[in-house]
């Protein structure tokens, strides 16, 4: 299967590059812009073509938000020409008031900023022009590298010593780049086997918890690794902020279908940052002499 990727610096993107490197069935070409015609796809004989979301276009410049969604229309434009399907990751904060309970997968986002509106009218276009198509909604994500993985960004500033501000009422589940990028895979090898399950799905990592107790997580971690290697450190202090008055934010992510349709399950996010932790501290430790054996 021939998978074409927009936006190669994207964290996602890495993570579907180190994800298709070990497997024989998958060939990807990767490009860095954020929009492709028609020729390009053509040109790579793509069987598919993958969109890394918007990481926080609730937080973006509006102008940028509009940009990206005239980009993947552009995409769009290009499948729609040549029958190719899309699939076009949407963070979750298209969700702008979130949910008292868990937000289904049939839900389409109302928000009222009139940026994040433009681009639900973009996931309008593509349900309504483009039927083999998935749109998968994802929890925040976080990697080892790339932009906006999130992971490296909060340790360089904790080992900077510089106070990181996060909500403790907004409530979401942190999700792994590397989970995502497996769950895809997944997803286009049953499409492409006659599964022809398409729309919309959502897929985040287990255990919801506040923006400020995740990077509260991460900073405790990682000094106990660090101390581990024998590095004393005094990392960047947190602080609490309060977004909302009274009832806390919710964002988390119904991923029910996903599962019963394709069998994929919410990965761990804890694990998953353990495991990213202990890759980092392993780069960083020095390596032990080796003994001559003579």
């Amino acid at each position: 299967m021939k998978l074409l990727l927009l936006d190669a610096g994207h964290c996602l993107s890495l993570g579907l590059a180190r994800t298709a490197s070990s497997r024989t069935d998958l060939e990807l070409n990767v490009v860095d812009a954020d929009r492709i015609g028609a020729t390009d796809i053509r040109a790579c004989q793509a069987d598919v073509v993958i969109v890394p979301p918007f990481v926080s276009p609730a937080d973006a410049a509006p102008a940028d938000v509009t940009a990206h969604a005239e980009a993947v229309e552009a995409v769009l434009a290009a499948c729609i020409e040549t029958d190719t399907p899309l699939v076009w990751c949407v963070a979750d904060q298209m969700f702008e008031q979130g949910g008292e309970g868990l937000l289904d997968e049939e839900e389409v986002p109302s928000p009222i900023d009139t940026a994040l509106r433009r681009v639900i009218a973009t996931g309008d276009r593509i349900r309504a022009e483009l039927p083999h198509h998935l749109i998968v909604r994802l929890g925040p994500l976080f990697g080892p590298d790339g932009r906006d993985a999130w992971l490296p960004t909060l340790i360089e500033r904790l080992l900077a010593g510089k106070e990181i501000r996060a909500a403790e009422d907004v409530i979401l589940c942190p999700t792994s780049v590397d989970a995502v990028a497996m769950a895809l895979i997944g997803m286009l090898q049953q499409q492409r086997c006659g599964a022809d399950s398409w729309g919309a799905y959502h897929l985040a990592g287990t255990e919801p918890i506040s923006t400020y107790a995740f990077v509260s997580i991460v900073r405790t971690q990682l000094v106990t690794r660090l101390e581990g290697i024998g590095e004393a450190v005094t990392p960047g202090s947190l602080k609490a902020l309060t977004l909302n008055s009274g009832t806390p934010l919710r964002r988390v992510l119904n991923c029910r279908r996903v599962l019963e349709t394709f069998g994929v399950h919410q990965k761990p996010w804890r694990l998953e940052l353990s495991r990213l932790l202990d890759d980092w501290i392993a780069q960083r430790a020095p390596t032990a002499p080796i003994s001559d054996p003579t």
